[in-house]
């Protein structure tokens, strides 16, 4: 069977924009939730991407349904897909990849294999994948969902979250909470170059984070 859901309402040009200053590491300074497993990981990882999580629910060895979102998709979307523990079929390659960047998604998160890096990296489509396998996928007909809760990298997302996703990983917020959490990481972003100003200046590290005081009092009481 086969479920197609309506497409989620984006989130704002000026959202994305925000995302895209934040590194996904300096949110991992503060929140520990919304971040996919370490092992998704960037085949282009000089890219940076923010956008609408348009999510597919893709079972076994059968790609149908991801074939059939490609004439749905839009500019703006990151298509997340649910291999449901399938890490052996790459259901991602050559083709899907100009599929999907000529219908401006913005990049492909796939819990599972994909293949045809070299194409990947040729169109520049950013994609975060659990590794390359030769073995494909097939147009089966069986089933698969659209736009449906999905699991990936350990993560519940939900169609129309907000997905940023960059060298380091991958993190999935809510559209409500994603301003905040920008805003927020920016925030440290700039205040590191500062730090750095001042590590340039002569000044130590732990002088500045306070690990030497830290370190110093309890030295002291142990003394």
């Amino acid at each position: 069977m086969f479920t197609v859901n309506p497409m989620p309402q984006q989130i704002s040009r000026e959202l994305v924009d925000l995302l895209e200053k934040v590194e996904t590491a300096t949110v991992g300074h503060f929140l520990h939730s919304g971040f996919v497993d370490r092992e998704l990981r960037a085949v282009l990882p000089d890219k940076r991407v923010a956008g609408t999580a348009v999510t597919v629910r893709l079972p076994h060895a059968d790609s149908t349904i991801l074939h059939y979102l490609t004439k749905l998709v839009r500019p703006g979307d990151v298509v997340v897909v649910d291999r449901c523990g399938d890490d052996k079929h790459a259901c991602w390659g050559g083709v899907i990849t100009h599929s999907m960047k000529m219908a401006g998604v913005k990049a492909g998160v796939v819990d599972g294999p994909a293949t045809d890096f070299s194409e990947i990296r040729r169109v520049e489509m950013p994609m975060w994948c659990r590794g390359p396998s030769p073995i494909t996928t097939k147009i089966l007909g069986l089933e698969g969902a659209i736009n449906v809760p999905v699991t990936v990298g350990g993560q519940v997302i939900e169609p129309g979250d907000a997905i940023l996703a960059d060298e380091s990983g991958v993190l999935v917020l809510k559209p409500e909470e994603a301003k905040a959490v920008a805003e927020r990481a920016i925030g440290m972003q700039e205040n590191e170059i500062k730090l750095l100003e001042r590590l340039r200046s002569g000044e130590k590290l732990p002088d500045i984070s306070g690990a030497t005081r830290l370190v110093e009092e309890k030295a002291r009481r142990v003394a």
